[in-house]
């Protein structure tokens, strides 16, 4: 049993040290937005535009999910 208790904590404590050692490594960037920047209106191909939302569409609504 003391085997055993030996081996999950040095398990533990390596995963530990992995996780910091990973994380001190990839630090965030100090200077980068918060949030990204949202879209525009914007002429795509073929006259499609692009716009940031969500629209109501003019399909029945789905009433039943069963599936045979």
């Amino acid at each position: 049993m003391r085997t055993f208790l030996l081996k999950a904590g040095a398990l533990t404590l390596g995963t530990t040290l992995a996780s910091a050692v990973y994380v001190t490594a990839h630090l965030k960037n100090p200077s980068a937005p918060l949030q990204p920047a949202v879209l525009t209106s914007q002429q795509g191909v073929d006259g499609l535009t692009i716009t940031p939302g969500v629209r109501q569409g003019d399909v029945q609504p789905v009433t039943s999910t069963y599936a045979s």
